[in-house]
């Protein structure tokens, strides 16, 4: 698959901006690469589910950015879920980032809780759908799959997760302490090259 023009450039700016990771954070996400590469040996696939307390921002970058940086460096068989303790709705302000951002989404509905489909090519026919829901939800692995805990309520939440091969944790600041204020735009889009930049990191390494 090819992505878009404008998502493969953003793509190559992030990777040429990876020395903005710190050496312990770039440490941890090398372990997740390792994690990826047992359970393709084991299982034959990878199923991660980023979790976080609502569903509705962080762990939503992590399931897209996951999914993006596997069709960007051509890993197969990588598939890539989100959940929450509670559901709640995929937040507004997380969507328009992403069209700032260049992604291609479209709302499926106008419910509460909307599905929304991003296409990342012309010739992707994939049915991924982003939504908030529970991480156990049928939509997503309910086992041998991999939690990726990014925020600290849901990791201390869940010290357990029913199902999962591994857990990790891998906390995000939320953007939402700036909602309402005159650095929103600005920093719901940072979070967006943030998880964006590790996510590729950790797949880009996961080649190496």
């Amino acid at each position: 698959m090819n992505l878009y023009n404008n998502l493969h450039q953003a793509i190559a700016k992030l990777e040429l901006e990876f020395d903005l990771i710190s050496e312990s954070r770039k440490q941890e996400l090398k372990n997740i690469a390792l994690i990826i590469k047992e359970s393709l040996v084991l299982f034959g696939r990878a199923d991660l589910t980023v979790i976080c307390t609502h569903n509705s921002r962080r762990s939503q970058l992590g399931q897209l950015w996951i999914k993006v940086a596997a069709l960007y460096y051509g890993i197969e068989n990588i598939h890539t879920f989100s959940g929450g303790t509670e559901a709640t709705a995929f937040n507004i302000r997380m969507v328009n980032a992403l069209k700032d951002f260049g992604f291609n989404i479209k709302a499926l509905d106008e419910t509460l809780n909307p599905k929304y489909h991003i296409k990342l090519a012309e010739d992707d026919d994939t049915l991924d759908i982003l939504y908030s829901k529970v991480y156990n939800e049928s939509y997503n692995p309910q086992q041998n799959f991999i939690a990726i805990m990014v925020c600290n309520s849901a990791d201390q939440g869940c010290p357990i997760v029913a199902g999962a091969f591994k857990r990790v944790s891998l906390p995000y600041l939320d953007p939402k302490a700036f909602d309402d204020t005159d650095l929103e735009k600005q920093k719901y889009l940072e979070k967006v090259s943030e998880i964006g930049r590790e996510m590729l990191f950790i797949l880009k390494y996961f080649g190496n």
